[in-house]
């Protein structure tokens, strides 16, 4: 296990798949000592390391259809997020499914959180020792504000938003941190890329002053597809251990039936036990 490491996309409400890969991993004191992830993936990533296996299921399964969780009605008239973010990382996690911040505290795993720099465009990468004075919901929090649906959140000097702009499944800078064996969750189906972005002119009306949001935005396709298909080549010659949802994607992005996100958990589970022998036999050699 030295040297490995485990990268977790984003995703939004598909992040419940990788909700189910953690607790198999947890079932089978699967750790590993470096841990990535941005947006959904971080979020996921946290309850895994402070060891609160089913948490991340009992957050997207039994609250996706509070009013408060995801709202069209607040983001419309209310002029609120459309994801209700003091909710998410502030009533789940301190009241609701209490997140164990002492366990997490206390973990030994090297943990870094994918956050967009909204004035240059380009991701930053904060580990334990640049948020040591900061709740880690606030770092959640900006990792997952997704433009246009959530607002900015400052952190460690400046104005930060969804880790999944600039860097959404950031293998590369695991690999650049000392992973030689990097186990990879995604959150799409084998083949999947993202189309050019219509409408670019929004971000531009929306947020004038973060020329590099608008900048990073309307080239996201291109990274994401290009590291889908760096991820493929590298899986291939058998450098990088990686699992996908292997039946068809039902569940969108933003998500809020219980049943479709239950399905994709037990999906998450499903892929991840049988892939277990095949891993630890990679992870080993």
């Amino acid at each position: 296990m030295e040297n490995s490491g485990l990268i977790l996309e984003g995703g939004g409400m598909r992040g419940v798949y990788t909700a189910g890969v953690l607790d198999v991993f947890m079932e089978n004191d699967l750790y590993f000592p470096y841990v990535i992830g941005a947006s959904a993936g971080a979020c996921n990533a946290v309850s895994y390391l402070s060891r609160q296996h089913g948490r991340n299921r009992t957050v997207n399964l039994e609250y996706s259809s509070h009013p408060e969780y995801i709202s069209y009605k607040n983001w419309l008239f209310k002029k609120k997020g459309l994801f209700g973010m003091d909710f998410i990382f502030d009533e789940l996690p301190n009241r609701l499914v209490p997140f164990d911040y002492q366990a997490f505290n206390q973990s030994e795993e090297r943990f870094v959180v994918v956050v967009t720099d909204c004035r240059t465009g380009k991701p930053v990468y904060l580990s334990r020792e640049d948020y040591e004075e900061v709740d880690i919901s606030k770092v959640l929090r900006a990792s997952s504000s997704i433009p246009f649906i959530a607002p900015v959140v400052e952190i460690a000097g400046g104005h930060m938003m969804d880790g999944g702009i600039s860097d959404p499944i950031p293998v590369r800078q695991a690999l650049n941190d000392g992973v030689k064996k990097g186990v990879v969750v995604l959150t799409q189906n084998q083949g999947y890329r993202k189309k050019k972005p219509r409408m670019t002119w929004v971000t531009r009306r929306f947020y004038p002053e973060y020329t590099g949001l608008d900048e990073s935005l309307r080239g996201r396709y291109l990274r994401y597809n290009e590291t889908l298909d760096y991820i493929e080549e590298e899986e291939k010659k058998g450098n990088l251990f990686v699992l996908r949802p292997m039946e068809k994607m039902q569940v969108k992005r933003v998500e809020r039936d219980p049943k479709r996100l239950g399905v994709l958990y037990e999906q998450g589970r499903i892929d991840a036990m049988n892939q277990m022998e095949n891993l630890q036999k990679w992870l080993s050699n």
